[in-house]
Order: C-alpha cells, then structure tokens, then sequence
C-alpha cells in the first residue's frame, strides 16, 4: 500500500480507525473529525490566513493542523515558543492556535478539545493550505520554509514504500516533538495517512518506554541520537524481552558506539534517516560499521560539487531546480555517499538546529559584551563553548559579582531566543578575542582556551 497523505486528508479517516492513543484515554476516527470538523468552522469564520500552530498533545495538534489545512489556512511551525522567537516572527503569523497563550495583543485561539460535540462529516474543502516551518538560517535570522501538500505527500509515499514491510499493525511512539519537520512527518503525517495510531505524549522516560513495549507487541519507536544515546545506560545494557519493530533517528549525527549499544538492548540497529526542514529525508543507513555510507531515498538524486557540497535534486524541494546543500559528502561508486562535516555555522546541539551566528549576534547587543565567539566542543557530548570579550562594564561585573553571576546574565540573554537546552556549557573571559594578523578569528587559539578548566 502507498499512504497518500492528501487523499487522507480529503476523505477523512474511518469512524473506526484508531487516531491516537495514551495511557487513559484514545481518539477513534469519529471523535477526530467532530473535534476537527468544530476547529474548521471557527477557522473559517476567522479572516487571519496565517496562523501559528504550537501544541503539546499530540492529539490536538493533529486536530488543528487538519482543521486549518482544510480551511486552507497557511500553518506556521515556530521552532519554539520562546518570547524573542515569537517577536522576531510576529511579522510572519496573523493569528494564533495554541494550547496556551502565547503572545499579547494578537488574535488567539485556544486550542483545547471540546466535549459533547455532536457527529459531524469530515469538511469538504475548496482548497488546501500549506505549511511554513521556521528553521536558523546561515545568516543567524530564522529562515521561512514553506512546504506544499504534494511535497509532504510525496515524502510520506516514500517512506510508506520504503519501511512498510517492517511495521506490522505498528502503534508509533516518539520521545521528539511534533512541532518539528522530523516529528511532525514521523509521528503525525504519516501515521495518520497509513493508518497507524500514534501516542498522544510525548515519550520522556525509559520506564514509560518500556511499559508500552510490553504492552503493545508492534511499536515504532521515532527518537533522537541524543535520547537514543542514553537510553542503554537506562536499560543497564540488558536486553529487553520487548522491542520495538523500527527505531527511526534523526536530528544528528548518531555515534556507532550508541547504534551498537541500542542493537545490544533491543535487537536491532536503528534506522538513521538524514535530511533536514529545507530538503526533507535525502538518506537512510544503519551503522553496521564505523562511518556507514548512507542510501539515499528512492527519487533523490545526490551528486558531488567539486569543492564536495552535496547537489540535491529531489521531488520534497519546491521546484525541479539542483539545491546545492551545506554538507561536505564523498561519493561512492554504488550511489551511497559519506558525510564529511558542514561548510557553514548551523550546529545541531542536543538535536536543536541553531545558528552560531545568530547566537553570536544576540549575545553582543548585550551592554557587557564587546564580541563573542561559540565554538563546538566534541567531548563525551557535543556542546558549545562562549568566549566572550567584556566591555569595561561586563569586566567591572566580572570582578564585583563573579563567573558564575555572569555566566548566568548571558544566558538569561540567550533565553529570550534559544532553548536552555542549547546554551553554552563553558565560558571563558579573555581580555582580547584571539586573531591573527588579518584580524580573523582563530579557531585553534579559541578551542584552546577550554583545554583545561
């Protein structure tokens, strides 16, 4: 079978098709489209085009992302809902569908499931909307992505095609957000398009994890290098006598050392899948060795340019046109190719796609930085190091108040655009950025200064 997401979407689901599911409660396909059939009509009474969707359940979310693509809204996916993201991106909404209140002095829906609804038919739609999901681009400004319905639709097609065989009457569980385009497609889309029920919450905790793997006997598992990386330690690197049918990562680069470790607890290596917000799923591997070539998706076409920077030409992007990507890659003879690093400054930090430049920006309007430079520190896990250049008064708070108070002023700084998650680990003061005799920064000198503590 092919999933078709937008046949889905036309027709709406079966009154018995199971949408979604928690420990208390599931969503059957008659109750889905009451809740979202009562969102579409008070989206159509709206005159705002432009909404920005944010949600936690994943159920709901799912209820005003149908509701608003069949009233042919255009959805915004911010890539959180910190309050100096949703500034620099108010000029990119009209209107707000959330669970929570989010911004003053905007129109709002509050997004929450409504009881005793009468049985209703599935909207009839004059046309469809479309998504724009915001991601960091090379220039540190959040970058606008808009994808169409043919494009999620062909990406969920692909991976029905390529993964179906191996997801046996699958419930789908995901330690990831929804909010983000590898969520979003995993745990919503395609489910819903294939007919496989998806958990409501998102999945925090080993034990939650391994309670729904003994109850259920076919679960695909959508997670992250990071989460995937400490889950072992979490199993004592015991087999489990229940596994998943597929465990799927993506966000990053995921080390071989915890694809092993996960194949030593649940029997099977995971399923990487590399791509990001702008191209969508380009390759897929498992790490059966040290730095395992990646398979590109059925319909992609993957080319070298000669200075390495992957050509992509694929049916996800929004014309015919070769996009020339960031990634440095090695192609081999079979098709596959090997990632090489990254030709910009767009990181991934605890699977958080940030720009460094941005963060950079951010951090020098502050009244007691003079420069700033983020550096990657590859140790047991990937994090940023800061190295900050005072001003006369950042260096008087440094001798009054200390490190610590410092430290702690920045980051409040960093809050109102980045996740705590993402922030600097380790900060260093030096009275002078180092550079060399052109005035560049160098990298060498500035990982130097977190060589010992």
């Amino acid at each position: 079978m092919t999933a078709s997401l937008i046949n889905w979407l036309k027709q709406g689901p079966t009154g018995q098709q199971l949408i979604s599911f928690n420990h208390h409660d599931i969503v059957t396909g008659s109750l889905f489209t009451q809740q979202v059939s009562h969102w579409w009509q008070k989206l159509q009474q709206q005159p705002a085009q432009r909404w920005l969707l944010a949600c936690e359940a994943s159920d709901l979310f799912a209820v005003g992302l149908c509701a608003a693509l069949l009233a042919g809204k255009e959805v915004v996916l911010p890539p959180n809902t910190q309050k100096g993201t949703l500034q620099a991106l108010s000029h990119a909404f009209d209107a707000i569908l959330a669970d929570t209140e989010l911004a003053q002095g905007c129109t709002q829906l509050m997004l929450r499931k409504e009881n005793g609804l009468a049985d209703a038919h599935w909207p009839s739609p004059s046309h469809l909307g479309s998504l724009t999901l915001y991601t960091s681009g090379s220039s540190g400004e959040p970058k606008a992505v808009t994808k169409s319905l043919a494009q999620l639709d062909a990406e969920v097609a692909t991976l029905e095609r390529t993964f179906a065989d191996h997801l046996p009457h699958c419930s789908v569980l995901a330690t990831v957000s929804h909010q983000h385009i590898y969520g979003l497609l995993f745990k919503i889309l395609w489910p819903l398009a294939a007919s496989r029920p998806f958990m409501s919450e998102q999945i925090e905790y080993p034990e939650t994890l391994s309670y729904y793997t003994a109850l259920l006997p076919n679960l695909c598992l959508i997670s992250s290098p990071a989460q995937l990386s400490r889950l072992p330690e979490a199993l004592e690197f015991e087999p489990q006598q229940h596994s998943p049918s597929l465990i799927f990562s993506s966000g990053g680069p995921l080390s071989q050392e915890a694809a092993v470790a996960i194949a030593k607890v649940y029997g099977k290596l995971p399923i990487e899948v590399y791509g990001s917000t702008e191209t969508g799923g380009i390759g897929y591997r498992r790490q059966l060795n040290m730095n395992e070539p990646w398979q590109p998706f059925p319909g992609i076409g993957v080319k070298q340019d000669k200075d390495g920077a992957l050509l992509l030409t694929s049916p996800y992007l929004a014309d015919a046109n070769t996009l020339r990507c960031d990634d440095q890659i090695s192609l081999l003879a079979d098709g596959r190719f090997v990632l090489e690093g990254r030709l910009d400054r767009i990181v991934k930090i605890e699977e958080k796609r940030l720009s460094l430049v941005q963060m950079e920006q951010l951090l020098t309007r502050h009244p007691l930085v003079n420069q700033a430079a983020l550096v990657v520190l590859e140790q047991s896990r990937t994090q940023l190091g800061a190295v900050i250049e005072l001003s006369a008064e950042g260096q008087r708070v440094l001798a009054e108040e200390g490190k610590l108070a410092l430290n702690n002023l920045l980051k409040a700084q960093l809050l109102t655009e980045f996740e705590r998650v993402t922030l600097p680990k380790r900060w260093r003061y030096p009275k002078q950025l180092p550079v060399n005799s052109q005035g560049k920064r160098q990298l060498q000198s500035l990982l130097e200064l977190f060589s010992h503590d």
